[in-house]
């Protein structure tokens, strides 16, 4: 995996651009538990999310690595 992308001279780092697709992904999944009525269930809510945010995270990076390797 690089260390950053090269985004027309521009260099971002990679856990950057990974951080920035789990957040956006974590809030999809989150209006969606939301419209099922999930989170009746959940105990602690910002702990839940926070959980999800962090694995959908090491999902990225991991899927990242299995693709550059």
């Amino acid at each position: 995996m690089k260390p950053v992308i090269n985004l027309y001279g521009i260099y971002i780092p990679t856990l950057a651009v990974l951080a920035v697709t789990a957040f956006v992904l974590t809030t999809v999944v989150e209006r969606l538990l939301v419209r099922f009525d999930f989170y009746r269930f959940v105990w602690h809510r910002p702990l839940f999310n926070t959980a999800m945010y962090l694995i959908i995270l090491w999902i990225n990076v991991a899927l990242l690595r299995r693709w550059f390797l």
